[in-house]
């Protein structure tokens, strides 16, 4: 790792090399010129040796090795590299010509110059100035790692020319290290990637006429001065300057942009060096003979932030933070003692089992064996996060230094290392010079006692490369070997504590501000590093979460101290022996060495002694290096020196990209040829090429048989090409389905839509768009293309939004997606400037996988080579989508954490979640449910033999073995190699080698077996697929070339396909298996060809993924195993390793998961239950006896929960083990034949294809018909053989995938049961950075939600983060309004949701322009007959005369009262009423039929209405102030309270002039109205009430269109508690709260309140106005009653068509409220009517022709209520049900006119939410939450007694109760229409099992003619004076009628008993007297039953 050039990309390197050695063999004379990577590398090609291998002989392998070495590099084309220290003298001299010339082999004469190319000296050929005049005061930016120099032209000898060349092809101040080649950049015209100084120097016009030479051209590094102005520097070293150091000038500007360090790295350009951390330091590297300038990386972007650097994942940081002393607080904090054993000392040959070396000094053995002679190999050189790295390449000028030179110790350095000096307090205490500037580079001597001399041959003499981590002080100066050493800055930021805040400290339960002392951060080091396991490495995360505990116990410490406990503190002195008393504890395994004056003794003992150690010396993992300087403090480092532990450190530093580049470096060098040859030779000796050979021809050309067969059958290749299947028996429905949970997500992006339209910000005005338009970003991968367009096509979103026509939506359906390469810019601009020209379309931009490559596009800041990162910043981000009001953002990702940070630009407002619901009851209707990562890592609990979640211990023993073999590999490498052998071996064990069996890991095996042996089982040859994940892209084509040759020999290729899965190229499959898939599916589409994963289901293969990261993928439920086997400690981050994880997540059966976690986290009392149930058929039962094998007749290891018969020892033990094995093959249905176990049983599974329409991240939600047949061996070795049942047409059940982990992600995923960090702990994503090492545990069961709000808090972007330059200023953030964040587990359904959201989207829009109105039929049409005094059809108002002639229709026809008790008049016909005795309680709640109606221009509008025109007419304002309207109490009397009523208006001051004020004090005395006479067109004179409850967002409130805006008064009636909300979202409308003791009270109430309120103001408007001469009868005495669902009105026409056929047409049209009321106002004698309205809208309305224009009937919703006539008829405040018809015939019996005009009606919006609903009726004390629903019987209860009493009004209760049983209180009335109970005074709801019939005891009342009418029943309800004992003995009953009789009380109840003598013809019951069932407080009613005597 360490041992790449400087820091250098590793790309970067080989292409540089490459290119000069293209270069030089074109130039070169030579037939084989010097090998590229000798430009790179000249080290000794010595392997280590290592004690054992996986394989045997291996003195032969060494020999063979070496052998190999020679060969292969002759071979091709390269001189053999000599095993020694250096080059020959030629090979030097061909590298000295060749470092004279760094061109292209082209001519170096100008080339013609492009047409229109500008020629002029001093600018480029783009016509910008490059003179330095010119631009010296210009700001220039450069990427990181070039610097400004001045080229000179021979044509302006004058002038210098400004270039920005990388830093790595200049030389140092010695005139060395220099790349060969040339890499820069035009500053005039921006244009970047100058490979050649010869195309450079065309490109700036130098117009040279010799050959272009950098040497000869590129003079002057270019500085800034003090006043900021670019100057001409110091001159660059071309050779001749050997020992110039740089002036102070040059120090002065580089430091000004960016502090300097010696790291090999590149210069990032910074405004102002003041941002930077003081803590932030300075690191030198350089060799013991030369010293080389470098600057600081981009490690330092950030440092200014929270006052600490986060360094830990920064590639260019060599040298830890110095952090001053005076920083650290000492809090008292007592010791660690472990035992009482003597200090461990390292030591070697010791004893391993003790745990010290008593008495002897803490080195290793002073013993210095011989150097080893070991075979040659490749050098592993690091990537751009390699910390300490070497200095150069040793070339020929160099030669002084190369690796086999000796160095010795120096005494005085001979060249003084150049080394920043920060400012004093930033520093820790050392001698600096006061006199220097604060930030300045100067040159400083290094005392001998601060430098490290790397040791030669370290990494060939031990075999590891150590890492030295980063602790607390300065690292020494390394010199020498360099490449052998890495230094990790991992754990430093944990030693670095920034001051929290105060609200932080208290977050984080620490009561001050004091830290740990440096002595117990090293001691809680210490007891880490013994922590960790033999495989585990030191994780930040884990680390970190101990120092917070610490400072936690600390601060608790701390609080006993004030209380006088006694507490200690570790001091210095007490430091040594507490540090070895916690490390004799760990056998060895971690050492601790003491130095008293610098760190650098410490590393120097420790490095020289380990590299002298013989192999069989025990070697300490952790060397803890601890100064104890009295002048500096204490400072300590970690030396990391295990085999394992060291090379995880190191690869962890690199990032994924950064790997994949060295993988990708060693295959191209051949550096891997050496395993390549390891694995050529079978266990046994033999060749396995020649073998497999052997095979082949063997077999000639004969196959094993495709399917249905054994493996070992075998016919020709002619008659397996010719194999068809036949199709499935079930074919795939095509239809696209939309789930539940896909919905509620849906309208939750809907809802947060809405919410971003409401606002107030003006961000979004949904009122504006009618259409839907939309495009998809997907990154660049071909098969989720194809997998997006699949989707689109099948979910026809293009036809529902209109954009396509139907028979053409598929064939462009391409043009809404977009990959993110390099393709977008043309398309994206298409998309941009289509959003321009529709401002009337809302635009949706979905970014899918948002997550993936968020990288932004400032220039530099992308990694080298990977030019398609930052094209989504570049777009998404882009000025014209941030500002188009048109266009909405929606991203989506499974890992959204990286857009989750402090600089976001979501809102965290703007994040939809996907809730996965564990609820029982909501889960009972889906047959799948979601098995994610959780749940994979919950099954490491199941305790069962064969997990679903594994890892392959013996693979692991393995790649340890090699990666101790082969330290220059990457350990990917080395797994690949290996899992390539592993895979390859299992098949010719399965086939044709069974000796190979025992050599073969079980899990490999176990998969293989499965995976060839599945297609000879079934009848058409479907199988398994088994995903391997193979990042590196070079790596997995070798896997892919290799098993498909390893298959073709083995006779398999028809038995299942080998496929490459690169993001990058399309799938690629053998033409015999496209013909078997379309067979499968019957296609008949010759060019058929699957594009998708999904399309594989069924098809047995292997599938290679690569690529960097999974880019969302969906894949079939055949994918049974997930082998990420490759995936190890470089995926440290929570996105990449969880989205490697999330490949295998997915839906599964209910049955098949759920069941079996309730069975393994039953106790044994629950196990016993399911033993007694073993036989039922819907039991889930489990084999226990099942044996764990490695043999191949057990396939089961491959993870199924079912092919596996799960068994658990922790469920019984052997001794409890049932007699009778229970298997998952009788899951469902135990009866099943077990002599079918010989035959093949069908059972069904799923095929996806193209033409399934099929959701398919929701997998295998299919209907019950979309299976096929299969046939399977019922051995139970395979899932596929699981029955649900006999049906052949129930879906199979589907298991979770087995996935096969590495070790270290094993120990992340599996922390549910061990004490390891969780995977979600980690860093969740590297483009961030923790913005404090001091922050709150993350705690796994955090929800999305609250894990979106952890990340914002603590972390930050980095440089290169998309999200960096999203500066907030303050703390809300700077969010895009208008972009939404959509975050749900992987394959969960996303991709239906958001196509889903689109529609509803759509919805939306168009119905904001619709509306769903009730759409019933009136009912009882029957028995409405014609009238003989019915006037014309076509007039326009009632006449008086004849209309007070018209008889009274007593039916209700309004639908919504279809359900309640008939009202009885003489002409009620024998109809069949409706009932049955059972009824459900919310039969009222049945679905109406409803009809969506366009909205006009009189449309009601609710909240979510807004425009221009209506704006100031509801005030829709935030910055609308409650303190505009003003509260008014008006007080009146009312005869049916018996008391004062006060109510209060709430009235705007807009609207006060609608009422009349007292002159003093504002008193509100009457609201205005209006004179009968009044003819003003532009205003209507009834004032309008509106009762509203549960509304205030969805009632149809804003009657601005409505009225047409006319003058007109509108109140709203509220209930107080729900006023607040009112006012909230109607604050300009006038409000009337009623009282609270009405918060309770039904809709009767507010009528009652209405009602009395406008009779006292029509009494108070008369007093007023007759005092200035207007006559009572003159002010108008009308009020309209109207529904808050009012929406539209509609007036009826009738036109005569014909006089012959008398057929008439109606036309129906809109018109606006005001028209109807102006209509109905303008009627004649209008205040002879007591009520008038209109009836209610139906279709058949449209077309049907009117009986009659008006009609004297019920009433209801929309209402003229004249309040005068109406004075002494009252609505029944306490009802709650049916109090419209109450009234209407208490009306009716005063001898008044109700008019309904037919010609008009109104349609009543279908309202969700609100309005009248029922009371949650519920015990009134609830001792245990109970589910039982109450039933309506147990609403009332006999008085006195222990019943429940219940959390309800008494009058609700009742009216409920008499609604649904009064078929037991009135049993003759039952279907009895002739004999109605007769109800006195009231109209109550007894069911629609039973008539009533009204009567009204008041004299001269109207009453029906009841003389005749026997009576079933009589209701006697609240009975008032007027009604006495002789006026009941005028009606007859049916002998055995029922009588009830209610009252307010016990005592009234007798009272009216005695009063009415009703005993002397009713019996009664003590038992038959009840009550309802409230407690006394709540008042409850009593109601006696008696029979008829």
């Amino acid at each position: 790792m360490g041992n790449s050039y400087a820091g250098q990309l590793k790309s970067a390197r080989f292409e540089e090399a490459l290119h000069n050695s293209i270069e030089a063999s074109l130039r070169s004379n030579s037939i084989s010129p010097e090998p590229i990577f000798s430009q790179l590398y000249l080290e000794s090609d010595k392997p280590p040796l290592s004690p054992q291998d996986v394989k045997p002989k291996i003195e032969e392998l060494n020999k063979e090795i070496e052998v190999h070495r020679y060969t292969q590099s002759s071979s091709s084309g390269f001189p053999a590299i000599q095993v020694g220290n250096g080059l020959d003298n030629e090979e030097e001299e061909e590298e000295e010509e060749m470092s004279e010339s760094n061109s292209p082999p082209i001519a170096y004469m100008q080339k013609h110059v492009p047409e229109g190319s500008c020629t002029t000296d001093g600018y480029c050929q783009a016509g910008k100035d490059l003179r330095l005049v010119s631009l010296s005061a210009e700001q220039i930016d450069i990427p990181p790692g070039f610097v400004l120099v001045g080229a000179k032209s021979p044509n302006l000898p004058e002038h210098i020319l400004i270039c920005a060349v990388d830093k790595r092809f200049l030389p140092d101040d010695n005139g060395k290290n220099a790349l060969l080649g040339f890499s820069g950049n035009c500053i005039g015209c921006g244009e970047k990637g100058f490979r050649y100084f010869t195309e450079f120097s065309n490109h700036i016009n130098l117009k040279l006429t010799t050959q272009p030479k950098k040497q000869k051209h590129l003079k002057y590094y270019l500085v800034k001065n003090s006043q900021g102005v670019f100057s001409k520097g110091p001159l660059i070293c071309w050779k001749e300057c050997r020992t110039r150091q740089l002036p102070s000038s040059y120090s002065s500007a580089v430091t000004s942009t960016k502090i300097v360090t010696t790291v090999v790295g590149s210069t990032t350009s910074s405004p102002n060096i003041d941002t930077v951390s003081s803590s932030v330091c300075s690191t030198t590297i350089a060799s013991c003979q030369t010293e080389s300038t470098f600057s600081y990386g981009s490690a330092a972007s950030s440092a200014g932030f929270s006052g600490c650097q986060d360094l830990s994942r920064s590639g260019n940081v060599a040298k830890p933070v110095t952090i001053a002393a005076q920083q650290l607080v000492k809090p008292p904090t007592s010791a660690p003692c472990a035992n009482n054993q003597p200090p461990g000392s390292m030591r070697v040959n010791g004893n391993p089992n003790s745990n010290g070396n008593s008495g002897k000094s803490n080195v290793f053995n002073a013993a210095r064996p011989q150097p080893l002679s070991t075979s040659s190999s490749p050098g592993l050189a690091s990537g751009e996060n390699s910390i300490m790295t070497s200095s150069g390449p040793p070339k020929k000028r160099h030669r002084g230094w190369s690796p086999g030179s000796p160095i010795a110790a120096p005494t005085v350095v001979p060249v003084p290392a150049v080394r920043p000096v920060m400012r004093p307090d930033a520093m820790a205490p050392m001698p600096v010079l006061q006199t220097m500037s604060p930030g300045v580079l100067q040159p400083q001597a290094i005392p001998a006692g601060e430098t490290v001399i790397i040791p030669d041959n370290l990494l060939n003499n031990s075999g590891v490369r150590p890492v030295i981590l980063m602790g607390y002080g300065s690292l020494p100066y390394f010199y020498g070997n360099v490449g052998d050493i890495v230094v990790s800055p991992l754990l430093v930021n944990c030693y670095k504590f920034p001051q929290p805040t105060s609200a932080e400290l208290e977050q984080l339960g620490i009561s001050n501000g004091q830290i740990l002392s440096v002595e117990n951060m090293i001691l809680l080091t210490i007891q880490y590093l013994i922590h960790l396991g033999p495989d585990q490495m030191p994780l930040r995360e884990e680390f970190e979460q101990i120092m917070l505990k610490a400072i936690q116990d600390s601060s608790l410490k701390d609080r006993y101290l004030q209380l006088g406990a006694p507490c200690s503190t570790v001091s210095p002195g007490q430091l040594p022996w507490l540090a070895r008393l916690a490390a004799s504890v760990s056998r060895d395994l971690v050492q601790v060495v003491f130095s008293q004056n610098s760190l650098a003794e410490g590393i120097s003992e420790t490095l020289r002694t380990f590299g002298d150690v013989h192999l069989q010396q025990k070697v300490p993992n952790y060397v803890v290096v601890i100064c104890t300087s009295k002048i500096r403090g204490n400072e300590f480092c970690v030396v990391v020196l295990g085999h394992y532990q060291s090379r995880v450190l190191a690869e962890s530093m690199l990032t994924t990209t950064e790997f994949l580049k060295e993988i990708s470096y060693e295959l191209i060098t051949g550096k891997v040829s050496i395993l390549a040859s390891h694995f050529k030779t079978s266990p046994f000796g033999d060749n396995v090429d020649k073998f497999l050979d052997k095979f082949q021809q063997n077999r000639n050309n004969s196959v094993a048989i495709p399917f249905n067969g054994n493996v070992s059958e075998y016919i020709p290749s002619n008659e397996a090409a010719a194999m068809t299947s036949k199709q499935g028996i079930d074919s795939l429905t095509e239809v696209f389905q939309i789930h539940l949970p896909q919905l509620t997500v849906a309208r939750k992006l809907l809802s947060q839509v809405c919410a971003i339209a409401d606002s107030g910000m003006q961000n979004l005005d949904l009122g504006r768009f009618a259409n839907v338009d939309f495009i998809i970003l997907v990154p660049a991968s071909e098969v989720l293309f194809h997998q997006t367009l699949q989707r689109i096509r099948h979910s026809g979103v293009l036809v529902d939004l209109g954009l396509e026509e139907n028979n053409t939506a598929d064939q462009k359906a391409e043009k809404y997606i977009i990959r993110l390469d390099h393709d977008i810019q043309n398309k994206f601009e298409a998309f941009m400037k289509k959003v321009k020209q529709n401002p009337y379309t809302l635009f949706v931009l979905i970014h899918d996988n948002s997550h993936v490559d968020f990288t932004s596009l400032v220039p530099g800041s992308t990694t080298h080579g990977e030019s398609s990162q930052g094209l989504s910043d570049k777009f998404i981000n882009s000025r014209e989508a941030l500002e188009a009001c048109n266009l909405l953002m929606l991203q989506v990702s499974s890992f959204p954490f990286t857009l989750q940070t402090q600089q976001s630009r979501v809102s965290s407002d703007n994040e939809v979640h996907w809730l996965l619901s564990s609820n029982p009851e909501e889960l009972s209707n889906e047959e799948l449910v979601y098995f994610g990562l959780s749940d994979y890592s919950k099954s490491l609990q199941w305790g069962i033999t064969s997990p679903i979640l594994r890892c392959d211990e013996a693979f692991e023993r393995m790649v340890n073995t090699l990666m101790e073999r082969y330290p220059r590999l990457h350990s990917m490498v080395i797994r690949c190699y290996l899992l390539i052998q592993q895979y390859a071996e299992a098949m010719m064990a399965v086939t044709s080698m069974n000796l190979l069996r025992e050599h073969t890991t079980p899990e490999t095996l176990s998969i293989v077996d499965d995976l060839i042996s599945c297609p000879g089982k079934d009848e058409i040859g479907r199988g398994h697929m088994l995903l391997i994940r193979v990042p590196s892209v070079q790596l997995a084509i070798l896997a892919k070339e290799r098993l498909q040759d390893v298959r073709d020999k083995l006779g398999l290729q028809y038995r299942f396909e080998v496929l490459l899965g690169n993001p990058a190229g399309e799938l690629s499959v053998a033409k015999h298996f496209v013909a078997r898939m379309k067979g499968w599916r019957g296609c008949e589409q010759n060019d058929w060809t699957p594009l998708t994963y999904q399309d594989l289901e069924g098809l047995p293969c292997i599938v290679i993924l690569t690529g960097k990261d999974p880019l969302g993928e969906s894949f079939p439920r055949s994918m049974k195993y997930c082998d990420l086997r490759l995936i190890d400690s470089s995926y440290l981050t929570r996105t990449t390793l969880e989205q490697e994880i999330g490949l295998a997540c997915g839906y599964v059966s209910k049955s098949a998961v759920r069941e079996t976690m309730a069975i393994f986290e039953g106790t044994e009392k629950e196990h016993e239950k399911f033993l007694t149930s073993e036989n039922e058929s819907d039991e889930l039962q489990i084999d226990l006896e099942r044996p764990q094998s490695n043999s191949s007749a057990v396939t089961g290891t491959s993870g199924s929960l079912a092919e596996n018969g799960v068994s658990s020892s922790s469920v019984l033990d052997s001794s409890q083990r049932p007699a009778s094995s229970l298997s998952f093959q009788n899951i469902v249905n135990s009866s099943i034949d077990e002599g079918t176990s010989t035959h093949t049983s069908h059972i069904s599974t799923t095929v996806g294809s193209e033409g399934c329409k099929q959701e398919n991240d929701l997998e295998g939600k299919e209907t019950a018909s979309s299976t096929v047949s299969k046939s399977s061996s019922s051995s139970g070795n395979s899932r596929q053989s699981i029955l649900v049942n006999k049906d052949l047409r129930t879906p199979r059940l589907i298991f979770p995938r087995t996935v096969i982990l590495s070790k270290p992600v094993y120990h992340l995923l599996g922390s549910a049961r061990n004490e390891h960090l969780c995977s979600a702990s980690l860093l969740p994503h590297a483009d961030v950075t923790w913005t404090s090492p001091l922050r709150s545990l993350f705690h796994k069961e955090l929800s999305s939600e609250e894990q979106s709000l952890y990340y914002r808090q603590w972390t930050f972007p980095r440089q290169h983060h998309a999200d960096y330059s999203n500066k907030s200023e303050g703390s809300s953030g700077n969010f895009h309004r208008r972009r939404l964040l959509l975050t749900g587990p992987p394959q969960v359904g996303k991709t239906g949701a958001y196509l889903q959201f689109l529609r509803i989207l759509f919805r939306m829009l168009i119905r904001l322009l619709e509306v769903d109105v009730y759409n019933e039929e009136e009912i009882n049409e029957d028995t409405k007959d014609s009238n003989e005094y019915a006037q014309g059809i076509n007039a326009q108002w009632p006449d008086i005369e004849l209309f007070s002639k018209m008889t009274f229709d007593y039916t209700v026809h309004d639908p919504k009262y279809r359900h309640i008790s008939a009202v009885y008049s003489a002409k009620l016909p024998k109809i069949k009423l409706e009932g049955g005795k059972k009824r459900s309680l919310n039969e009222g709640s049945t679905k109406r039929e409803t009809v969506s109606i366009m909205l006009t221009k009189y449309a009601a509008y609710n909240t979510f209405h807004h425009c221009e025109h209506c704006h100031n007419y509801i005030d829709f304002n935030p910055a609308t102030q409650v303190s505009d309207s003003t509260l008014h109490a008006f007080t009146f009397s009312s005869s049916m309270l018996g008391e004062e009523v006060q109510l209060h208006f709430i009235i705007p001051k807009s609207k006060e002039q609608y009422f009349i004020f007292s002159q003093q004090g504002k008193h509100l005395e009457s609201m205005r109205l209006p004179l009968v006479t009044d003819k003003n067109p532009k205003l209507v004179k009834s004032p309008i009430f509106t009762p509203t409850t549960g509304r205030h967002e969805h009632g149809l409130l804003n009657l601005y269109h409505a009225i047409e805006g006319a003058n007109h008064l509108h109140i709203l009636v509220v209930k107080e508690f729900e006023m607040p909300l009112y006012r909230k979202y109607w604050p300009n409308y006038i409000m009337l709260v009623l009282p609270s003791m009405f918060n309770e009270a039904g809709v009767g109430a507010a009528h009652f309140l209405i009602k009395e309120l406008s009779y006292h103001n029509l009494e108070l408007e008369r007093n007023r106005q007759e005092e200035i001469g207007v006559k009572r009868q003159c002010v108008w005495p009308f009020i309209l009653v109207m529904d808050d669902s009012c929406v539209l009105w509609n007036v009826h026409n009738v036109q005569e068509l014909s006089s012959e056929t008398k057929d008439s047409a109606v036309s129906t049209k809109n018109v606006s409220l005001k028209f109807v009321m102006q209509h109905i106002e303008a009627t004649p004698k209008i205040t002879h009517y007591a009520l008038c309205g209109i009836r209610k809208w139906n279709s058949k309305l449209n077309t049907s022709k009117l009986r009659t224009a008006f009609s004297h009937c019920h009433m209801h919703d929309f209402i003229f209520l004249n309040v005068d006539l109406t004075q002494n008829v009252q609505y029944d405040l306490s009802r709650y049900i049916c109090e419209d018809i109450d009234f209407n015939l208490r009306t009716n019996s005063s001898g008044l006119l109700l008019c309904r005009f037919n010609h008009f009606s109104f349609m009543k919006k279908c309202i969700q939410v609100g309005g009248h609903k029922d009371f949650v009726i519920k015990p009134k004390i609830m001792v245990i939450e109970s589910l039982n629903i109450i039933s309506a019987s147990q609403y009332v209860c006999a008085p006195d007694s222990e019943s429940t009493m219940l959390a309800a009004p008494a009058q609700f209760l009742l009216e409920k109760f008499l609604q649904h049983t009064s078929y037991k209180l009135f049993p003759k009335a039952i279907h009895n229409s002739k004999n109605p109970v007769l109800s006195i005074d009231c109209y109550m709801n007894l069911g629609p099992e039973i008539s009533v019939c009204y009567v009204s005891s008041r004299p001269h009342s109207v009453n029906i003619k009841s003389e005749e009418v026997l009576f079933s029943g009589l209701l006697l309800y609240l009975c008032d004076s007027f009604v006495v004992a002789d006026f009941l003995k005028k009606f007859m009953f049916l002998k055995a009628a029922t009588l009830c009789v209610i009252c307010q009380d016990r005592s009234s109840l007798r009272q009216t008993i005695v009063r009415l003598e009703l005993e002397d013809e009713w019996q009664f019951r003590l038992r038959d007297e009840f009550q309802t069932a409230n407690s006394s407080d709540d008042k409850p009613l009593y109601f006696l039953t008696g029979r008829h005597i």
